[in-house]
């Protein structure tokens, strides 16, 4: 059953990343760090409250992974991973840096150091700039990522329910006793879309019972109260006023959609296949951002601003397509199957050593 794919999933994914999307392209680009030239007022009202789609991203992340690791298959789930953020990070990295390069001016650079370092998506780990600031929530993932091994690795994943309750614990108590140390292992700014994403897939898979309803609701509490405790520093960084109760609400509707997946009560929405949806939601996230930002700062005001703004948003779209077309439909499967015979290959020399270490 943990195979089975949740079609509700990929069409949740892209309505994060669009809502990333219209964050960056009609109010975080103009409001500050000067990236973009061109405001955009007829939506930035509501659009700046579109990066609260990277926490549903997390949430979404936490019933996938874990969904992903469920069989205990430690080499299953590296190789997995690796297969589905490479190949398409790879080339949206190369065409960003190739766009700074060409087109960045004053605003947006790129060594050639930095970009190879960006390749190895290790670079928020070893304090290099990223090609795009996007990638910051895929340093998020990785931690996360590794968590799952961790628990993998100490074969562990059967109490994977007792491990989230206790993660989600420990998170409360290192809001109340800030140890920057654990906070930073654990993840703990956006560990309760993690734990409630896991909790949801426990749910998907194995039903209703006190405990998860339980974790659930505690998992919504602390995410609400730890998103509204952000929005002063938002609110500075960006010169404008937010809503706390708008926060709450946005972050409880997508508590109330995962339920409703993981219940299996969407309805028409479960039946349908958004696949190519969620495909493109990985690339358009990776690219959208500072390529947008160079495409407003070169042809704004010369082009209708509303042109320039839809204009770039289907370019977006499409050049995700392109990447998950000429890239990750072309390049996935051959590249799992060289990490599954690499694999295979190392586990049966490590054997062998062993076995030779151990002979008389």
């Amino acid at each position: 059953m943990t195979n089975t794919r949740v079609n509700e999933i990929d069409l949740l994914r892209f309505i994060a990343a669009l809502s990333v999307v219209f964050f960056h392209y009609s109010f975080r680009g103009y409001a500050a760090d000067n990236m973009s030239v061109m405001p955009y007022p007829l939506l930035d009202s509501v659009s700046k409250y579109g990066y609260l789609g990277v926490e549903l991203f997390f949430m979404i992340s936490g019933f996938v992974i874990l969904m992903t690791a469920a069989s205990g298959s430690l080499r299953g789930f590296v190789i997995s991973r690796i297969v589905r953020i490479y190949p398409a990070f790879w080339a949206c990295c190369t065409i960003t840096f190739a766009a700074i390069v060409m087109f960045g001016g004053m605003r947006y650079s790129a060594s050639v150091p930095q970009y190879l370092i960006n390749m190895t998506m290790l670079s928020g780990f070893l304090g290099v700039p990223s090609i795009d600031g996007a990638y910051w929530s895929l340093f998020v993932e990785i931690k996360f990522y590794a968590l799952v091994a961790i628990v993998l690795i100490s074969r562990k994943i059967h109490r994977i329910e007792q491990i989230v309750f206790i993660w989600l614990v420990v998170s409360i108590i290192l809001e109340v006793i800030p140890v920057r140390t654990l906070r930073d292992l654990l993840i703990t700014n956006y560990s309760a879309f993690f734990i409630a994403g896991a909790t949801y897939f426990l749910i998907w898979s194995r039903g209703l019972s006190i405990i998860r309803i339980a974790i659930v609701v505690v998992s919504w509490g602390l995410a609400v109260f730890q998103s509204i405790k952000e929005l002063r520093d938002f609110e500075n960084h960006y010169h404008t006023a937010m809503s706390g109760q708008a926060v709450a609400v946005i972050i409880t509707m997508f508590f109330i959609a995962m339920m409703l997946v993981s219940l299996r009560r969407t309805g028409p929405l479960g039946k349908n296949r958004w696949q190519l949806a969620g495909a493109l939601t990985y690339p358009l996230y990776l690219l959208h951002q500072n390529i947008g930002f160079i495409i407003f700062n070169a042809w704004y005001p010369v082009v209708n601003a509303h042109l320039l703004f839809w204009g770039t948003i289907i370019s977006a779209v499409a050049l995700a397509y392109a990447v998950h077309i000429f890239v990750e439909k072309r390049f996935s499967l051959p590249f799992k199957t060289a990490l599954s015979v690499y694999a295979d290959r190392a586990l049966r020399l490590t054997r062998r050593s062993s076995g030779s270490t151990e002979a008389p």
